[in-house]
């Protein structure tokens, strides 16, 4: 069994905003297959699917982006999944804008989405897709916060709806067992 979850803050209010790419990732996948994320459990939105032999459960936690883990640890505590076997989507304000890296384990790199995880799974042993927002132009806290929070415009959205794709190839090519470096090596 396999957990993909994408990262994000749930209400109407932060639906587009780029702080919630993780969540448009996730549901770029679901709508390119016809699926949704019709369930609620452990304080997330999700969906349990069969796909190519595997069981795969699609995430989104609905606890806002600074307590994801809470969420993530319950799923994979009652559905016994290891942490190798959870992707982690999210946004990444390091890379350019719709970059795309993949990694395998590691410290959290100031998301505190990712920092939530972390604690809460008791491991730093899990796969994460990070989709680039770039940094906002004059680096300030508020600024950071201003800028994660607001949407992506026309001409962002298109660098967006690209990285979404390759984001649906990842997520299959997870979904049929291929490792991490495979990934790295791919797409990286």
């Amino acid at each position: 069994m396999k957990l993909i979850a994408g990262l994000g803050n749930p209400g109407k209010k932060y639906d587009g905003t780029k702080h919630n790419t993780g969540f448009m990732a996730i549901d770029h996948y679901l709508t390119e297959n016809r699926l949704q994320l019709e369930r609620e459990k452990f304080e997330g939105q999700y969906t349990k699917q069969k796909i190519a032999g595997e069981d795969i459960i699609f995430l989104e936690p609905q606890t806002y982006m600074n307590d994801s883990g809470r969420s993530v640890a319950q799923f994979a505590r009652f559905f016994k999944i290891a942490p190798q076997d959870i992707l982690i989507i999210h946004d990444d304000m390091d890379l350019p804008l719709g970059k795309i890296r993949i990694r395998a384990n590691g410290k959290s790199g100031g998301h505190n989405g990712i920092k939530s995880i972390i604690r809460d799974l008791g491991s730093d042993k899990f796969n994460r897709l990070k989709i680039g927002i770039k940094h906002p132009d004059n680096v300030t806290e508020a600024s950071v916060i201003s800028w994660v929070l607001s949407p992506f415009n026309a001409q962002q959205n298109q660098l967006m709806t690209t990285a979404f794709t390759t984001s649906d190839q990842i997520i299959a090519d997870f979904i049929a067992g291929k490792d991490s470096q495979f990934l790295m090596n791919k797409y990286n």
